[in-house]
């Protein structure tokens, strides 16, 4: 885990997290040879690649809490019209893009924790089995997490946490802040329909 935390110690999390591409640093750790890239394709197969990265330290100065969600957007290399896929939007200079609920149906979300994330550090929380109700309304959220009910995803320093990635969760403000810095990377194994290609990690 020294090794991963030096490959990310350039990329200081902004408020509300940091979009990473590009960084050289990360793929054997993400490669499926690697400890994280071996987990999702635990589950995926062979063909699973990372998809999407985004880097989170919840500190004294950037303390946020995060509300009930599914997400809902993929990466892309570019923006190809395609039926089903929308809206667009940029975020962190990437082109981001709503797609279909089947295709992140087949994805998993993989939560590599680099400090301890006991009750008081803002760990995360998710209602099971609300990845298997498709796209979830907002207005419905609140019902839905009360049927489900949640679960603390409590976690050790090096511990990694794989979900479905359309699940819905949260995270409350830190009580003890000092680092939460968390890695989240998406896993897909499917390729894109009508020319739209990953944009990959």
């Amino acid at each position: 885990m020294c090794d991963l935390t030096a490959a990310l110690s350039p990329y200081a999390p902004e408020q509300a997290g940091t979009r990473l591409n590009g960084i050289a640093a990360l793929s054997p750790f993400l490669s499926q040879d690697g400890r994280v890239g071996r987990a999702a394709a635990a589950v995926l197969g062979g063909t699973a690649r990372p998809v999407r990265a985004v880097y989170f330290d919840k500190t004294a100065q950037a303390n946020w809490a995060v509300p009930w969600h599914q997400d809902r957007t993929i990466v892309v290399r570019e923006r190809t019209e395609v039926a089903g896929f929308g809206p667009w939007t940029i975020k962190g200079g990437l082109q981001h893009v709503a797609p279909p609920y089947a295709v992140l149906a087949r994805m998993v979300t993989l939560r590599v924790h680099l400090d301890a994330v006991p009750d008081g550090n803002a760990p995360l929380l998710i209602a099971p089995g609300s990845h298997c109700l498709g796209r979830i309304a907002e207005a419905d959220v609140p019902a839905v997490v009360a049927r489900c009910g949640t679960e603390v995803c409590r976690a050790e320093a090096g511990d990694i946490w794989l979900y479905a990635t359309p699940i819905l969760h949260a995270s409350e403000p830190s009580v003890q802040p000092g680092h939460r810095r968390v890695l989240q990377v998406d896993f897909a194994a499917d390729e894109l329909p009508g020319g739209l290609e990953w944009l990959g990690v």
